[in-house]
């Protein structure tokens, strides 16, 4: 049995994939931080459903915490086939607004944090006979976006480890891959008014907001062999908002 481990798994995206990645027989790793009567609650729908599952608290930035979570995620699947870097924070306000400690703490949660779970659990990855990397970026990676600079910048530096590791891994047999999810419907997302939610809706050829599992089928679609060849992309999963 393949196995996955998906950081910030808790809700949103993550959550939506670790049900996608048991339900294709994967034993999934829910990496946790604060959430975790949200995370024992996922971890049990997905046993009742039949799956594998274990959830890990760790806080991503804390490299000591992310040694510890590999170690056991290791402990109880056997390995790490795939991971699934989709932890992160965001802020919305404007440049002025953002402090440096608000600055530092969506640097460090959203860009360092997935170079921290890389870099802890690569050599595993390379043990695997078809080891994924699959990071959560955003649009605004791409994009940017007016009141989320700290944001806009963590994503597009994920954009760019992705491209940088992919080649460094692929004569490791190692694919990496990004997934740009527009704007999905999570409680991140929660806060926006009405009116913007309009604006970016009338914004997206496909005229609707995203569901959490579809950048969840993307992250799991670039995790099979059918996805082999693949490394180093972005995909887009925005409506066509790009």
């Amino acid at each position: 049995m393949r196995s996955v481990l998906i950081t910030g798994a808790s809700r949103g995206i993550g959550a939506a994939a670790a049900e996608l990645f048991a339900a294709n027989g994967y034993n999934v790793i829910i990496n946790y931080n604060r959430s975790e009567e949200k995370a024992l609650s996922l971890c049990d729908k997905i046993r009742a459903a039949g799956g594998v599952c274990s959830a890990v608290k760790a806080d991503i930035t804390d490299r000591g915490e992310v040694r510890r979570m590999v170690s056991l995620a290791v402990y109880r699947a056997g390995g790490i086939d795939v991971l699934v870097n989709n932890a992160g924070v965001d802020f919305y306000g404007t440049f002025e607004q953002t402090e440096p400690a608000i600055w530092d703490d969506v640097i460090r949660t959203d860009l360092t944090g997935a170079y921290n779970v890389t870099y802890a659990a690569l050599p595993e990855i390379k043990n695997s006979q078809s080891g994924r990397i699959i990071n959560i970026s955003s649009v605004w990676g791409i994009h940017g976006a007016s009141c989320e600079v700290a944001y806009s910048a963590a994503k597009a530096g994920i954009i760019g480890f992705t491209k940088a590791l992919a080649k460094e891994l692929g004569p490791s047999g190692i694919t990496v891959n990004c997934v740009a999810p527009g704007y999905i419907d999570t409680e991140m997302n929660a806060r926006f008014d009405p009116e913007t939610v309009r604006d970016i809706i009338d914004r997206t050829p496909l005229s609707r907001t995203g569901r959490p599992e579809e950048p969840a089928a993307a992250a799991l679609w670039l995790a099979s062999e059918q996805a082999s060849f693949i490394t180093g992309q972005v995909i887009g999963a925005d409506g066509g908002f790009m």
